[in-house]
């Protein structure tokens, strides 16, 4: 199963509901494109901030690099390990672009493959079911960085796992 965030354009001209056509599904987890061939990834993705940080940052350890006199198999395995870190974090920078650029986080979509996502949110959507489905979690635009995921049920200590509770008699 994979996890999905799906993102809302900002409105056209003239246009006031949301154009469900140009929603983005951003996929999480590693991209094997990114990895192989990171610059041409990101031209296709548009992700120009992205590609001039990424070239700058290249340029930089390649120069820095050749000035201590590093052999070529050193800069090739930086050169790899960023490579590795454009991989894992390509979700991310999708993310943080289309963030950047006016797009509003919608919520998360689990679903077997990219039809299956869109289906399911889709659907949720269209009902306006977004807190009952259990497989589309929506963001609040209320919500703050410092409020819990989780509230553990009233009269509960909070206390998760084999330790007593705190100030309890033993």
């Amino acid at each position: 199963m994979a996890i999905y965030t799906v993102h809302e354009p900002p409105p056209r001209r003239q246009q006031t509901q949301p154009d469900p056509e140009r929603f983005a599904f951003v996929r999480d987890g590693f991209s094997f494109w990114a990895f192989l061939i990171p610059p041409f990834w990101m031209l296709r993705h548009r992700l120009w901030l992205v590609l001039l940080c990424y070239l700058v940052l290249v340029g930089a350890l390649e120069f820095g690099l050749n000035a201590i006199g590093a052999s070529a198999t050193v800069m090739s395995v930086v050169v790899t390990l960023v490579s590795l870190f454009i991989g894992l974090e390509a979700a991310s920078l999708r993310r943080f672009t289309l963030t950047r650029r006016g797009w509003r986080n919608l919520g998360t979509v689990i679903g077997d493959d990219l039809d299956a996502a869109e289906r399911r949110f889709y659907g949720a959507w269209t009902e306006n079911d977004w807190a009952s489905n259990a497989s589309f979690h929506r963001l609040s635009s209320s919500s703050t960085a410092g409020t819990p995921l989780f509230q553990p049920p009233p009269g509960s200590s909070g206390v998760i796992g084999l330790f007593p509770e705190p100030g309890a008699q033993r």
